[in-house]
């Protein structure tokens, strides 16, 4: 029951963080670690080299490349984040 109210909690949070996201309002707002998680819980595979955490996924041509500014995503990958999910329709989350 835990596990299951800690899993509804993280989908929770990756559904705000994605409406925040294609908004496109609060671009210099989103937390980085929320970025992340949103593009884990969307399949993408995460590797991290130096302080340039990479994202990937098959059937996506786009390489997400992602660095921290301070909390805070940088607020052009936020834009090139946004423009690869709605270029590639993506949305929904796993």
């Amino acid at each position: 029951m835990e596990i299951e109210i800690c899993r509804y909690n993280v989908l929770v949070g990756v559904a705000k963080t994605l409406r925040r996201l294609l908004s496109g309002t609060s671009d210099a707002g989103i937390r980085f670690d929320d970025l992340c998680r949103l593009l884990q819980n969307m399949g993408f595979e995460k590797r991290v080299r130096g302080n340039h955490h990479l994202f990937r996924k098959n059937g996506v041509e786009e390489r997400i490349n992602l660095q921290r500014a301070g909390n805070n995503a940088k607020p052009y990958q936020i834009r090139q984040v946004r423009a690869a999910i709605l270029k590639n329709k993506l949305g929904d989350i796993e």
